[in-house]
């Protein structure tokens, strides 16, 4: 097993932005190299850990607090833990660095996987961002209930003009470049 510390890497972004393909490209470069890495993938996040909550404000947060809190417990014990969860609200987002931080033994890593609409509508295969747009779907993140970008994100990859290779590869270079991983 490689040595590392454990960090967060927490990715956010609209659905369909390339969150999880990105985290999931990570997760092989890293179990590659000998690194403790778990994905907490939101969808899977709320199959198993969060099963039961709704799409409200009040649940959104529970769900993502619930994240953080996992990825917390994980960096602190020595995990690279990756997230790919919309986490659509910067203050639940700020809120979960500042613990992360404040604990002081682990470092938070925000990145932001960015697409416009139009690409998200095009590479969208279950037409959800179409229905959402027709008004058949409430609460759609990014159409009918808000998503608030990250202003400082540490890293951005624009997916709908970048491949997953490049955004990756800018990724682990900058995660070298902070000292969190060996080049």
């Amino acid at each position: 097993m490689a040595s590392h510390e454990g960090f967060v890497l927490w990715f956010t972004g609209l659905s369909g932005a390339g969150k999880s393909t990105l985290a999931n490209r990570l997760v092989q470069e890293f179990n590659v190299r000998g690194y403790k890495v778990e994905l907490l993938d939101g969808d899977e996040v709320r199959t198993n850990l969060s099963k039961g909550l709704g799409f409200s404000k009040e649940d959104r947060d529970t769900n993502i607090r619930r994240i953080g809190w996992v990825a917390r417990v994980l960096a602190r014990n020595g995990v690279i833990a990756i997230t790919a969860a919309i986490s659509p609200y910067a203050e639940v987002r700020d809120e979960i660095r500042r613990q992360v931080e404040e604990e002081g033994r682990a470092k938070f890593v925000e990145a932001y996987a960015y697409a416009p609409l139009e690409a998200l509508v095009e590479r969208d295969v279950k037409g959800l961002y179409k229905k959402a747009l027709a008004g058949e779907i409430a609460n759609f993140t990014g159409v009918s209930d808000p998503y608030e970008a990250p202003e400082h994100p540490e890293f951005v990859a624009c997916t709908a003009e970048e491949s997953v290779e490049t955004s990756a590869e800018r990724l682990l270079a900058f995660l070298t470049e902070q000292g969190l991983i060996n080049a």
